[in-house]
């Protein structure tokens, strides 16, 4: 079995290259520009697209318009959240989670008892359980606060609940290696909220993307949804399989990656990594860590794969590699 690290299209890559033949001297006046954020508007539904050259610099544009508390997971999120807010001087309250997933029951009084500003979240819970995006939005409104989803996993979905605009305030995201939409770098801002583009307009000028990598956003946007879906299933399938004989974390959820608790995680994850042979890369990583859970476990992130390697085979393999390490 031979496995591939997710890497652009061979379409994508070209497009870079006669993007980067063909820069032009006029700054703001590129097509790349338009068509990138013309390809993203169109997945999240959002009119104010701004690409720029990282998802953290999204993450900053949009934090920089708040000056009181934000809210964000107690796990399961992104660590940019937590160091923008500390760059801005911003207060950060952490919302208990059930290992990452919100609980709904319990954020409306949350939010009422903090008074933040807005709550941000990442699509997927540690990018193995989607967020009910559509409910805790209703949430934010109903108080008056901004939902901001880091859709970095989530854009794309062709289920419409991740990543869409009629569920999110402000939609931001990476199109680095290894995201959905995966340029090697870049990232973007959208929102239907004038004042997050009038507020943040000086960051959003400085931190936009060249047009070498919006050329790639706009190709790889168009493979999006395939990505996502196909990502999905095989986690969906590695899940199912792995079920049947050791605890899954949030088995049954749509997600890109596979968490397995382990009181001996590094041994697992060691005996894991050294059966899968990746090309270009690792697929293996390890918690507590704030970005997938707090408890001990093992990460297979099949996010990090090319879907061409995502095949029922494979991932059978990949469930006798667990199952072989876990009984060592």
């Amino acid at each position: 079995m031979e496995l591939f690290y997710r890497r652009p299209s061979a379409k994508t890559r070209n497009a870079m290259c006669t993007a980067a033949q063909n820069l032009k001297h006029t700054p703001g006046k590129d097509e790349e520009i338009s068509l990138a954020e013309d390809a993203i508007g169109k997945l999240t539904q959002h009119e104010n697209v701004h690409v720029l050259n990282s998802g953290n610099s999204a993450i900053m544009a949009v934090m920089s318009c708040f000056k009181n508390g934000v809210m964000i997971p107690d796990q399961g999120g992104w660590y940019g959240f937590r160091k923008m807010a500390e760059f801005f001087g911003i207060e950060t309250v952490k919302v208990p989670t059930n290992l990452g997933l919100i609980d709904l029951e319990n954020l409306d009084q949350n939010i009422k008892q903090n008074n933040p500003e807005a709550l941000f979240l990442t699509s997927f819970a540690g990018y193995t359980a989607e967020q009910p995006l559509k409910e805790i939005y209703e949430i934010c409104e109903d108080n008056g606060i901004m939902l901001v989803e880091d859709a970095s996993g989530g854009i794309g979905d062709p289920q419409g609940r991740l990543g869409n605009g009629n569920h999110a305030h402000v939609i931001v995201g990476s199109t680095g290696s290894p995201k959905t939409v995966n340029v090697g770098n870049g990232g973007f801002l959208s929102t239907n909220q004038p004042e997050i583009s009038d507020n943040a307009n000086y960051l959003l000028k400085i931190l936009r993307a060249d047009p070498v990598t919006c050329a790639g956003i706009a190709s790889e946007s168009e493979k999006a949804g395939e990505i996502f879906e196909k990502t999905s299933a095989a986690t969906k399938r590695l899940k199912n399989n792995t079920s049947n004989f050791r605890e899954v974390i949030h088995p049954t959820s749509r997600g890109l990656n596979i968490l397995l608790p382990d009181r001996n995680q590094k041994l697992l994850g060691s005996e894991i990594r050294q059966n899968l042979n990746v090309h270009g890369g690792s697929i293996v990583s390890l918690s507590p860590n704030y970005n997938r859970i707090k408890a001990r476990a093992v990460c297979i992130e099949l996010k990090n794969l090319d879907v061409k390697c995502l095949t029922s085979k494979n991932l059978d393999e990949i469930t006798d590699i667990i199952k072989l390490a876990g009984e060592s």
